[in-house]
């Protein structure tokens, strides 16, 4: 399952809240890592028992929802803290090894990801870079970490990685100025933009070749913001097969979280749990030399400071 490395943190652990969701014997929740344990607190769980009255949401979307009127995040540290004091804290958590990792959570609205936005990555594959180029990837393209994806052979010999550090959107906004635009975020998480090289370079428009079953991992955690206090200046680095392909820093991003968060709100009104992709360093498989694309049985690692890694096998079949 993803790792989660504590160590590099500026904010005490004791008050870390790292959300994931999971399916547990076919039931679908949501909660937070236990600390120094490879465990979660099971939520729903959690605040039925030791929660404010009324007050459960049954998915992580539905909690960063209700975080616009009540702390969400509050009410999550002072029910797990009520969990660990009763004496009866292993009735509420679930070991990793017993969970499936689900994306951590699913956006209202598609995607939303940015692309060309290093310089290097947009130079190697022979982009430009003096516009803006925004498109969608389809929540039907959505998994998990440690999931295994269809290889996609039927329809391309090209299949692509791209690790990208991701917003998570907390509250509902639009025609954000750049000067507000980081109140406007919750938390960060780990994408990997799979792609269609073979559908990129022959359509007009980037959604099919984004939109695979399967090409978009996000995971494992979204950690909050307090917990990523400078994310752009983030290592991002994505391994095939334990083979080092990229090895970047989000301080090379052209455009910047605000600027990002900025331009897309003037045209598209943002809501909790809206994810922003923000674009992938280079050392993607079409700009090596020679390409070398993934292929059926690969494993995929995008690791991101103080976030975690991000695990994706290809389908062998």
């Amino acid at each position: 399952m993803g790792s989660f490395d504590t160590k590099y943190l500026d904010v005490p652990e004791e008050v870390l809240v790292t959300f994931l969701s999971f399916k547990h014997n076919d039931r679908t929740s949501y909660g937070v890592k236990v600390k120094r344990e490879d465990a979660v607190w099971d939520l729903p769980m959690v605040f039925a028992e030791f929660g404010d009255k009324d007050f459960n949401p049954k998915t992580l979307i539905a909690g960063l929802q209700q975080n616009q009127t009540l702390d969400f995040q509050e009410q999550v540290r002072k029910a797990v803290v009520a969990a660990e004091e009763s004496g009866r804290d292993e009735e509420f958590k679930l070991l990793f090894t017993d969970i499936d990792f689900l994306p951590p959570v699913t956006p209202p609205n598609n995607v939303i990801a940015f692309g060309r936005n290093y310089e290097d990555h947009a130079s190697e594959l022979n982009h430009e870079v003096d516009s803006l180029y925004v498109f969608t990837k389809a929540a039907s393209s959505l998994t998990g970490d440690e999931a295994t994806i269809p290889n996609h052979k039927d329809i391309t010999e090209q299949l692509d990685y791209e690790g990208e550090l991701g917003i998570v959107i907390g509250k509902s906004g639009e025609k954000i100025p750049r000067g507000l635009a980081l109140d406007y975020i919750y938390g960060y998480t780990i994408i990997n933009d799979i792609t269609d090289r073979t559908a990129q370079s022959s359509h007009d428009q980037a959604f099919l070749s984004k939109s695979l079953t399967g090409a978009c991992p996000m995971g494992p955690y979204i950690v909050t913001k307090d917990e990523l206090p400078a994310p752009e200046n983030v290592n991002i680095v994505t391994k095939v097969n334990n083979e080092i392909r990229q090895d970047g820093n989000t301080g090379e991003m052209i455009l910047k979280i605000d600027e990002l968060i900025e331009k897309i709100s003037k045209y598209v009104a943002l809501h909790p749990g809206d994810i922003i992709a923000t674009g992938t360093p280079a050392g993607v498989g079409a700009g090596l030399q020679p390409p070398q694309f993934l292929q059926p049985g690969d494993e995929v690692k995008v690791t991101i400071d103080n976030i975690g890694t991000l695990t994706t096998y290809i389908s062998k079949n």
